[in-house]
């Protein structure tokens, strides 16, 4: 079923883009969160408007993005948990701690699934965790995870 799709969407396509996905996929995901709209000649011809009130969105958001990423890059998310000998800790921090840990500190536009951490982390210690706001704004995060006394 082609669709155009009316915001980005991770490995299918940007903004005003006409693609192909399955039938299902269009049905129960993209209609419903009002992601995507049938690709009909109606719609493509209005697709060239939309798209450059989108593309007015998308430079006003960026922009949005860049500060919140300059506040994230200077912000150290400090995380306390039980560590026991060599520092090593019991369970580990992952991505959830860190998005609550932002939330508490007033980051709250901040989505989970953004924050880029290849494995959870296992040892007391300072770390540098990515985390993507915007397809062209990638930001790096300190995280200190310190022992819980």
């Amino acid at each position: 079923m082609k669709v155009i799709l009316k915001e980005e969407i991770q490995k299918l396509g940007q903004p005003g883009d006409v693609v192909n996905v399955a039938d299902g996929f269009a049905r129960n995901y993209l209609f419903p969160q009002k992601k995507a709209l049938p690709a009909t000649e109606q719609n493509i011809k209005n697709i060239e408007h939309h798209k450059k009130v989108l593309l007015k969105k998308a430079s006003e958001r960026k922009v949005s993005v860049e500060e919140l990423a300059q506040k994230l890059s200077q912000f150290n998310c400090t995380i306390q948990k039980k560590a026991g000998k060599n520092n090593k800790l019991f369970g580990s921090v992952t991505s959830q701690d860190i998005y609550q840990e932002l939330q508490k500190n007033g980051f709250s536009s901040i989505d989970r699934r953004t924050i880029s951490l290849p494995e959870p982390i296992k040892t007391v210690g300072d770390f540098q965790v990515s985390i993507k706001l915007h397809p062209e704004v990638t930001t790096t995060l300190t995280v200190t995870v310190k022992a819980l006394s």
